[in-house]
């Protein structure tokens, strides 16, 4: 897999992402809101996803935003029921296809990968985008496409190093072709995974005792596995002159 020039694909993490977003130079926007934004230098946040890490976000950028030049532009949720109360009422957005209205500085994706695949190239076209389903670039397709529309449309893509101790530092190989091999084992409970066909078969058939579910390229896992694995997704995005063809990954159910 090819590498995107730096300056368009960043692994970081997520509150050093908002800060150095915070710092970034505004864009024009035409809405009120927007406006008001950059006349006061402010990033809008908008927020993908309402789990615990979507809930964390909203409310750390809805508590301390203001310390570090950034505001939620809007929280959207496949189930909005779960936002009330907890969201208030302006900042949530019933349609995504209506995202564009909102004006945002970055979009930060911590739902579904499917997400990225259905959305990610129309993101890139309006704002930054940060993707915390990074399993989503499994997909040669989306990888080509997200890349394609941050070159074109001058955003920047980032993806969060996560639970990936080293990333710059597998990154820095990479980029000097020095990395030869890299491989990421995972073991966790079973209870833990949402599988998909015969991994989720064996994991069943298996209970109660450590198995393998799988050791082999992380491209062919992430469909497979893909609430799971971002962590080994991210690994083969900064390991990039291996890619997720070469990098390996091997997941562990461990009952224990």
């Amino acid at each position: 897999m090819k590498s995107m020039p730096p300056r368009k694909t960043r692994i970081t993490a997520h509150r050093s992402l908002l800060r150095r977003v915070s710092q970034q130079r505004p864009r024009g926007k035409i809405s009120p809101e927007a406006s008001m934004a950059q006349e006061r230098n402010v990033r809008r946040i908008g927020i993908i996803g309402f789990g615990h890490l979507g809930q964390y976000l909203a409310g750390m950028i809805e508590e301390e935003g203001h310390q570090h030049g950034f505001e939620l532009a809007f929280v959207w949720n496949r189930h909005q029921k779960k936002m009330d109360g907890n969201v208030r009422k302006e900042l949530q957005l019933e349609d995504l296809n209506k995202f564009v209205a909102r004006c945002a500085d970055l979009i930060v994706e911590v739902a579904h990968p499917q997400i990225i695949k259905d959305y990610g190239e129309e993101f890139l076209k309006h704002a930054d985008c940060m993707v915390g389903s990074p399993t989503a670039f499994a997909d040669q397709e989306v990888d080509t496409r997200c890349r394609e529309a941050a070159r074109r449309y001058g955003h920047t893509l980032y993806i969060p190093s996560g639970a990936l101790w080293g990333a710059l530092d597998i990154q820095k190989m990479a980029n000097r072709g020095t990395l030869k091999a890299l491989k990421v084992t995972m073991s966790k409970h079973p209870d833990s995974f949402m599988l998909q066909g015969h991994m989720h078969e064996l994991k069943e058939r298996t209970k109660g005792q450590r198995t393998v579910l799988y050791d082999g390229p992380v491209r062919n896992l992430c469909p497979l596995a893909p609430n799971n694995v971002n962590t080994m997704a991210a690994a083969a995005l900064a390991g990039h002159n291996l890619g997720f063809e070469r990098v390996q990954g091997c997941l562990v159910a461990d009952p224990r």
